[in-house]
Parts: structure tokens; C-alpha cells; sequence
């Protein structure tokens, strides 16, 4: 089985096993978001535990 590149590429795990997203909205239609959501939205984001689960499956053969 071969890593998913297309997954690589979006996700990040850490040392710890989480598993990291970039947070939506920030391609687009930034004019009427606040300064405030757009600083907070540069971190990424953990994804819930289920989703998590099927990301690293994917992920088997990649090295962190």
C-alpha cells in the first residue's frame, strides 16, 4: 500500500500522533471576515479523534 500524496500534502501528524488541518474559509471572500478570525485561522487545527483515525491509515508509510 503507497502513501496518498494528495493526503500528504494537506495533512500534518505530530510527535504526539495528532493529526493537523489548515483551517477552512481562507482562500476567498476575506473582506468580511475579521482581522481577529483571520490571525486566529494561520494556526492549524486538530481533527477530531474519528476523522483523525482514517487519515493516519492513509498515511501508514510516511515518515514524520
Amino acid at each position: 500500500m503507497k502513501t496518498r500524496k494528495s493526503i500528504s500534502k494537506r495533512f500534518k501528524i505530530t510527535r504526539t500522533g495528532k493529526v493537523l488541518r489548515r483551517r477552512t474559509g481562507l482562500n476567498h471572500y476575506r473582506a468580511k471576515k475579521s482581522g481577529k478570525w483571520i490571525r486566529k485561522s494561520r494556526k492549524m487545527v486538530k481533527l477530531a479523534t474519528p476523522e483523525a483515525k482514517k487519515i493516519k491509515k492513509l498515511l501508514k508509510y510516511q515518515r514524520g
